[in-house]
């Protein structure tokens, strides 16, 4: 099964290169075994966890703030 393609999108810091990703790669095996269909790239997986785990998504670190940020 090939994987989904990356989406068209700003990388942040902690995204992965496209030289780590090769290393990485086939240790992230494919969605099988289920009855679900992949919705997002393996690699988009790994730099969100990644993302998660660098930053624990503090609220300063997120792009788009609730109107609610304005208080």
């Amino acid at each position: 099964m090939a994987d989904l393609p990356m989406p068209t999108r700003t990388p942040y810091p902690s995204d992965l290169t496209d030289e780590q990703w090769a290393h990485i790669e086939p240790f992230v095996g494919p969605v099988g075994g289920g009855p679900k269909e992949q919705v997002h790239p393996r690699r988009e997986v790994v730099n969100a966890i990644l993302y998660v785990t660098r930053t624990g998504v503090q609220w300063r670190f997120l792009r788009i703030r609730p109107v609610s940020d304005v208080v």
